[in-house]
């Protein structure tokens, strides 16, 4: 976004009443207004503010992914752009920053409209960037940001990877321990039920404490539980441990979006987002590809072997990852500024409207499902996101069934078949940034303020795909083409569209409800992640068992018919998404 030598923070009118001791609200004003900062309109102000605006590539219009969400106590404090924001200074006025949480009911922080609480306030600076500030993480050398975002990339493909790689090799740990395909299934499932549990923990600590410290931790008790998976006794052992894998691999999923949000503004980070949105599909994939063959000639225990190895280089980079989080970073400078002048009234948002104990768990653990239950939009997009999540997973069970029963493939062969998914996903990111920009056009032909619908075109492109991909397979699988020639390439080529229409389905419906809840994001967030998860875990479970009662044909074709069941969603709320937005108390207006 182009700036200009002086430019505008979004304050609400009633602001300036509540900063003079005037708590009247009159019907007739408007909503928010701006103010603007310059030589002449500093007025009898401490703060010798000559310019103040928000980094050239973000757009305020668009949520602040940076902010946290989480831990801080929006009744009292709202919404600031201090994290986004650049001064000559390095402060803002704290009055004047503060603005309400986007949603469709008008809510005035509780620090200004109170007359009295808003009078302590003007004397309070919030720490900003400045300009060209070389401890601003977007002011890092581009090649530096493209560095932090392939390895978060990477990490995020590598837990991916580790929750399907067991797949490989099934056939000897059943055989080891004793156990039906079921038990032996739940190795995946408990993982990808981790990967529901964990954000919940792993996204408030980020905010308490900062990216970097979530980063390592989690991730270096991940490395270490993947031992005695590899040394199990019993199956008890492997599935408790990785449960717990699943758990603390998780961190990498919360807060790979959040740190390559830290390092790219909202205008500029469409091909990282992509990377992000296909990493958690793309992992898995690849999970059976070396698994198959490794379990096949040295073991299934090396498969996890492997894995450790995988996961013990992946963190050894994100190791290299610095703070990038801005709440973080601005609060550490706000101490030591306060420890150098002795000025108390320096500080952040999140120090002076710190969330308490009880709130970051209503937060984070009630309010998510208190927004599935009440908001249709949440609701449904989550539903969509866990059905494509869920068939991925249903694909690492209905592949061995058709290419390793029906075609007699060992498991490397049938782990090669998912090449297929991945040519799909790379087809994606392609097109993804091709999406961001048809977005960002509709945003400026609307003025600069695109509606949250506006993100929908990807997901009525991508959502016909994926019951063609799925048609496909079951038509092209024995009995319907028995084995023989080349007749394995349509069920192999199944994937391509599967792989293609997974990602361009995530990317967008994640975008949409980031723009359609920028006020609840983290609970937003949570809700997804946790419905997803969900379905990832509970589809191993009997996709075996459906596709040998029903048959090849009839298995993938229900759930086809399920995904075509699901195609009007994007194209109902495209048409009245702002309707339903508009009796939502949490949905922007």
């Amino acid at each position: 976004m182009p700036h200009s030598e002086t430019s505008t923070l979004a304050v609400p009118d009633e602001a300036h009443a509540a900063s003079h001791h005037n708590p009247e609200k009159h019907e007739g004003e408007p909503r928010p207004g701006h103010i603007t900062f310059t030589d002449s309109t500093r007025g009898d102000r401490d703060l010798a503010l000559t310019r103040t605006r928000t980094h050239e590539s973000h757009d305020d219009t668009r949520p602040d992914l940076s902010f946290p969400f989480g831990t801080t106590d929006l009744n009292r404090g709202g919404f600031t752009n201090e994290y986004r924001a650049i001064s000559e200074t390095g402060y803002l006025p704290a009055d004047l920053a503060l603005r309400p949480v986007p949603s469709h009911v008008y809510r005035l922080p509780q620090a200004l409209a109170d007359p009295e609480k808003a009078r302590e306030l003007k004397q309070m600076k919030l720490v900003t960037w400045k300009e060209g500030d070389p401890e601003d993480p977007r002011n890092w050398s581009t090649l530096y940001r493209w560095y932090i975002t392939a390895v978060c990339a990477i990490a995020v493909v590598q837990v991916a990877f580790a929750s399907a790689v067991i797949t490989g090799d099934f056939k000897d740990i059943e055989r080891e321990f004793h156990v039906g395909e079921v038990v032996t299934a739940l190795s995946v499932s408990l993982m990808v039920v981790g990967f529901g549990i964990g954000p919940l923990c792993w996204s408030p600590l980020s905010e308490l404490y900062g990216r970097r410290p979530i980063w390592i931790i989690p991730s270096v008790i991940y490395v270490i539980f993947n031992i005695p998976c590899a040394v199990a006794k019993n199956i008890q052992t492997l599935l408790i441990c990785r449960f717990f894998c699943g758990i603390f691999a998780s961190a990498p999923l919360t807060l790979a979006g959040g740190t390559i949000s830290d390092v790219w503004d909202n205008n500029e980070r469409g091909l990282a987002i992509a990377l992000f949105a296909a990493a958690p599909y793309g992992g898995p994939v690849l999970g059976p590809i070396v698994g198959g063959f490794v379990g096949e000639t040295i073991g299934w225990r090396w498969i996890l072997w492997v894995n450790m190895i995988f996961a013990g280089v992946v963190t050894a980079f994100t190791m290299t990852i610095p703070e990038t989080f801005a709440p973080t970073l601005l609060r550490k400078r706000a101490q030591r500024l306060r420890e150098e002048t002795g000025d108390p009234t320096i500080t952040t948002e999140q120090e002076l409207f710190k969330a308490s104990l009880s709130q970051i768990i209503t937060e984070t653990l009630l309010r998510p499902f208190q927004m599935l239950v009440t908001e249709p939009i949440l609701l449904l997009m989550s539903l969509y996101i866990a059905l494509i999540y869920g068939l991925l997973y249903a694909f690492f069970f209905s592949y061995p069934v058709v290419f390793g029963e029906n075609y007699a493939w060992n498991d490397g062969m049938v782990g090669v078949t998912f090449c297929s998914v991945l040519i799909g996903v790379g087809i994606a990111l392609f097109v993804t940034p091709r999406i961001e920009r048809d977005y960002l056009r509709r945003a400026a032909e609307k003025g600069g303020r695109a509606d949250p619908e506006d993100r929908l075109p990807g997901m009525m492109l991508g959502c016909w795909f994926v019951p063609i991909s799925l048609f496909i397979f079951g038509w092209t699988s024995p009995p319907a083409v028995m084995p023989g020639g080349g007749h394995w390439v349509g069920p192999v080529s199944s994937g391509i569209p599967f792989g293609f229409g997974m990602v361009i389905i995530y990317f967008s419906a994640n975008a949409y409800l980031i723009d359609a809840f920028p006020g609840y994001v983290a609970s937003a967030l949570a809700a997804k992640t946790v419905i997803r998860s969900g379905s990832g875990a509970a589809m191993p479970l009997f996709i075996t068992a459906m596709y040998h009662n029903l048959g090849n044909g009839w298995a993938a074709s229900t759930w086809a018919f399920i995904s075509l069941a699901m195609i009007p969603i994007p194209f109902l709320f495209y048409r009245y998404g702002r309707a339903i937005r508009a009796r939502s108390k949490r949905a922007t207006a």
